[in-house]
């Protein structure tokens, strides 16, 4: 199977290190970046198995970053994570067009979101075995 590739996207310095520390300790390879366009750029170029994505962000917000990866074809079935502040929520009609898989609020406990992370990668390698 080899090892996933996740790119975790939050301008929050502290949530991006206990995020990635989380996810590397569990075998992933971590890539990060600050920003809405800087992840634009590192998923481009790496193409990662996962994004995480804060929603509220410099640069590109979260649900933008998500929109311009779903209209590339080579991002648009990158499944995606969507941290969010507590008591946000985005309309069904934001997530279906922007790929976004799952929601997390924050605070979230690391271990939840790495159950979530299995969650999602287990689900889309189901769908990738389904559509050859």
């Amino acid at each position: 199977m080899g090892e996933k590739t996740i790119l975790v996207c939050d301008d929050e310095s502290h949530i991006l290190n206990v995020v990635s520390l989380k996810l590397r300790n569990a075998g992933f390879r971590v890539l990060t970046a600050e920003d809405g366009q800087e992840a634009l750029e590192v998923a481009l170029q790496e193409r990662p198995d996962l994004i995480i994505t804060d929603y509220h962000m410099p640069r590109l917000s979260g649900l933008e970053l998500c929109r311009r990866l779903k209209v590339d074809p080579a991002t648009a079935l990158i499944p995606t994570i969507m941290l969010t502040a507590r008591g946000y929520h985005l309309e069904p009609h934001d997530t279906e067009d922007s790929g976004i898989c799952r929601m997390l609020s924050k605070p979230f406990s690391p271990r939840q979101l790495l159950v979530t992370v299995n969650e999602v990668i287990m689900s889309t390698e189901g769908q990738l075995v389904l559509e050859r």
